[in-house]
């Protein structure tokens, strides 16, 4: 295959991808990672956000996944996104935090979901921590380049991307996993669609009321493949103990439809969970990336949308 990551060569033929995952308690091991690389699904979701922060349990999971391989359709693995535990709330809180976006991707994953998100600028820091400083793509051309920034000259502020922050260090392990050489590693391991040619697909999650308010200003970022509403904990943050599903009530369902048409404006994917009863709809209406965790949703929806590739 040309492509490492399953997902991104599915959403680049506008097929939806159906993903499969715990929020918390994923089971992290060799063993397992053996058993979900023949996975019905496009992706595993692994929940760090609430689940533990476990990188040696997901360095053998990777690995497991990997000599387990190749897919069905052909990939060495599944792609595998991990929801991080920091909160997108400002940029310095991202920024401090952004050892856990290098700790995440030298194990070998396929992407990261930003939680919490609620700032461009917050989220911009999510991008740029987790790419390599020697990426261009989307870069203000403007900034000082690295021999001026050795002379002492700054960033201004307000650009549409800085210079990548991730450091060489990790593509050791991350870079067996993709069976890739670890020059070859660097040079891929870059968000798409920003680089047509990058293999890391990165989201966000629009889960509070500044979220839900910033939501253009944050899907405009470029880097981001994807994004969603979260409609538990901005259920929470509007007073709902109970989890709110479709049919939401009226000031969620507005939010759902000022994400969507963000997203729509900025061709970035839109996450939704979706059922066998519903799955047809959402697809019509450009929902492509698909949470529920129900493989008869994935194979209704994979037969609506007349897909080729095979599982």
């Amino acid at each position: 295959m040309t492509r490492i990551n399953r997902a991104i060569e599915l959403l680049q033929q506008d097929q939806a991808i159906y993903y499969d995952g715990a929020h918390s308690g994923h089971v992290l091991s060799y063993e397992q990672g053996r058993l979900d690389a023949g996975t019905w699904a496009d992706y595993i979701n692994v929940g760090m956000e609430h689940g533990a922060f476990d990188m040696s349990g997901l360095a053998e999971y990777m690995r497991g996944m990997a000599d387990g391989g190749p897919t069905r359709s052909g990939h060495r693995t599944p792609a595998v996104i991990v929801e991080a535990p920091v909160n997108g709330t400002d940029a310095a809180n991202v920024r401090f935090n952004a050892w856990q976006f290098r700790q995440i991707l030298g194990r070998g994953v396929h992407g990261v979901l930003l939680c919490q998100a609620e700032s461009a600028d917050a989220v911009r820091a999510f991008v740029e921590s987790c790419r390599y400083p020697h990426q261009s793509a989307g870069v203000d051309q403007a900034l000082p380049s690295p021999v001026e920034r050795m002379r002492g000259a700054r960033r201004a502020g307000g650009t549409p991307l800085g210079v990548g922050t991730r450091g060489r260090g990790s593509e050791g392990t991350a870079a067996p996993i993709w069976g890739l050489s670890q020059i070859e590693y660097m040079r891929r391991c870059d968000p798409w669609p920003l680089n047509p040619g990058g293999e890391l697909l990165l989201g966000v999650k629009l889960e509070s009321p500044e979220g839900i308010a910033n939501c253009d200003a944050i899907l405009a970022v470029p880097g981001l493949g994807f994004a969603e509403l979260g409609p538990g904990d901005l259920g929470l943050s509007l007073g709902y103990l109970e989890l709110q599903r479709d049919p939401y009530p009226p000031e969620m369902r507005d939010a759902r439809e000022r994400v969507f048409a963000a997203c729509r404006r900025n061709r970035i994917a839109f996450l939704e969970g979706c059922t066998p009863e519903n799955i047809a709809a959402r697809l019509d209406e450009g929902v492509r990336v698909i949470a529920g965790n129900r493989e008869d949703t994935a194979r209704i929806g994979r037969a609506h949308q007349r897909r080729a590739m095979a599982v």
